[in-house]
């Protein structure tokens, strides 16, 4: 499948070649982190269904978006069972403590922000899969192609809902969170994540 041209025009930059070469020499830790991603974007989604209780457009697709999530940590979980990779605690990348830093604290800007993040994750996500998914094994390979058409969704999901709650043009609000994407990205990392930099030789 080929990524949507408004995706990749979305993010600010295509992933480093060192990242995905870093992604190939620790499967394990691809994997997991991987199922750790699909459980934390479930709870971003019930958290915002908790918090904008008063938004039915967003309680709608948050909760359809937190159900295929969960979905995805099965799946995951399952190949990792298949595949003799235990579940363990892994850190957490930087990656969206560094998009998050830059989140409004006061509404509705607050909100504006967080769905816009949320859009950057799921779009990264998106792109990271389509290009693992040709270096990797069949299996895996197939089943990291089967999730770009909900991920593609998912960050459209969350750009329109922010445009629709923003009381303003977002243009600016994405182009902040495209420049801090873009340094999250090419920083250096102290060890491999699904959404980390790439980790010094």
């Amino acid at each position: 499948m080929t990524l949507p041209d408004h995706l990749l025009a979305f993010l600010p930059c295509p992933t480093p070649e060192r990242w995905l070469e870093q992604a190939l020499q620790h499967p394990e830790e691809l994997l997991i982190d991987h199922a750790n991603c699909e459980k934390k974007a479930a709870a971003t989604a019930l958290n915002l269904m908790f918090r904008y209780i008063d938004k039915p457009d967003l309680l709608q697709k948050m909760s359809r978006l937190a159900r295929e999530e969960l979905r995805h940590f099965e799946q995951v979980t399952a190949l990792m069972a298949k595949r003799g990779v235990i579940y363990r605690g892994l850190s957490a990348s930087h990656y969206a403590q560094r998009l998050r830093s830059e989140v409004r604290t006061s509404e509705p800007g607050k909100l504006i922000d967080t769905l816009i993040v949320g859009a950057f994750i799921e779009a990264r996500s998106c792109e990271r899969f389509a290009r693992l998914a040709p270096q990797l094994d069949v299996e895996l390979a197939d089943f990291y192609f089967s999730l770009l058409k909900s991920e593609a969704r998912h960050y459209q999901d969350y750009l329109n809902l922010a445009r629709q709650y923003a009381d303003e043009d977002i243009t600016p609000r994405i182009q902040t969170f495209a420049a801090a994407e873009q340094a999250a990205v090419h920083a250096d990392d102290q060890v491999f994540r699904f959404h980390s930099g790439a980790v010094p030789a």
